[in-house]
């Protein structure tokens, strides 16, 4: 049940953010310049822009700290789509396939 959570959320966290990002875009190309200025452009924005970084990183270390102890292949990919996708995107994708991991291992010990 849980892994059918985690896979809603990847989806609700990679189609939201998009909702958002994908106008964006098409109004002002990809302009990083402008997308910092808006993204940083009073406290309020600041202070989520701030969060998403800081869970960015801690993201990937407990995606490379737990996938290793896990022996999970192609760590760097949950890395990609935090960048490309976000944290919502991310997160919930690499809990998934943790799980799918926890399963297999489990199947190989006989649980």
């Amino acid at each position: 049940m849980i892994k059918i959570i985690y896979l809603l959320l990847c989806v609700l966290g990679f189609v939201l953010p998009y909702s958002q990002f994908l106008p964006f875009i098409l109004e002002h190309g990809l302009d990083i310049k402008l997308f910092f200025e808006q993204l940083f452009a009073n406290k309020i924005s600041g202070f989520f822009g701030m969060d998403v970084i800081v869970s960015s990183l801690v993201l990937w270390i407990f995606v490379f700290w737990e996938g290793t102890r896990l022996k999970m292949q192609n760590l760097w990919v949950y890395i990609a789509c935090n960048i490309w996708g976000g944290v919502s995107f991310g997160l919930p994708l690499f809990l998934f396939m943790r799980e799918r991991q926890l399963e297999q291992q489990a199947k190989t010990l006989g649980y």
